[in-house]
């Protein structure tokens, strides 16, 4: 069963994809107004407000569009999320939108954690490296965990990649207890 967020998010990817619009700069439009829903709270309530008239409501996606110099499509989604009460949630509309992007565009998100902050060489290098293992495009976010002593963890998607010490130290360990379970 597919959630309301994706089924927002596929249809207006479809848009994107069918009026051939810069991916980029609609995210960035999204984002904004998600900022700005965030943000203001007289603007989240009149969007949210079941009594207020649709046609307000667009009044105010029109003026807050024309100001922003927002293109026509994402004047048209909010005014749809508005219409159908899905406001509340747009911030998850907007993520699954960045997934269903990075989907057909061939993008893995990556989230690395080393031990210590990483050298712009060792970034490209273990980008790279997710690249060939993936075959896509990665789009990487990095932290630190002092906890793995050294190398990395790589998580894209579910799969986790454990290149730490840590890891291989717990590998290790298997290792030992599997073999010494069979030499009794």
């Amino acid at each position: 069963m597919a959630s309301v967020p994706g089924t927002y998010a596929r249809a207006f990817a479809d848009v994107v994809a069918e009026q051939h619009l810069d991916v980029a700069r609609v995210l960035h439009e999204l984002h904004v107004i998600g900022m700005l829903v965030k943000e203001n709270d007289d603007l989240r309530r009149v969007w949210e407000n079941p009594s207020i008239p649709g046609e307000q409501k667009r009044r105010v996606v029109d003026a807050l569009t024309a100001r922003e110099g927002f293109s026509r499509p994402v004047r048209n989604f909010v005014s749809v999320l508005i219409d159908h009460q899905r406001i509340p949630l747009f911030a998850q509309i907007v993520r699954e939108v960045e997934k269903e992007f990075d989907l057909r565009t061939g993008v893995a998100e990556a989230l690395i954690s080393s031990a210590r902050e990483l050298s712009d060489t060792e970034k490209r290098g273990l980008e790279t490296q997710v690249a060939r293992v993936t075959g896509k495009r990665v789009r990487a976010t990095y932290s630190r965990d002092a906890t793995l002593l050294g190398g990395a963890v790589v998580r894209v998607g579910s799969t986790i990649y454990d290149g730490s010490v840590v890891g291989q130290l717990q590998r290790l360990r298997e290792e030992i207890a599997g073999g010494a379970a069979f030499s009794s």
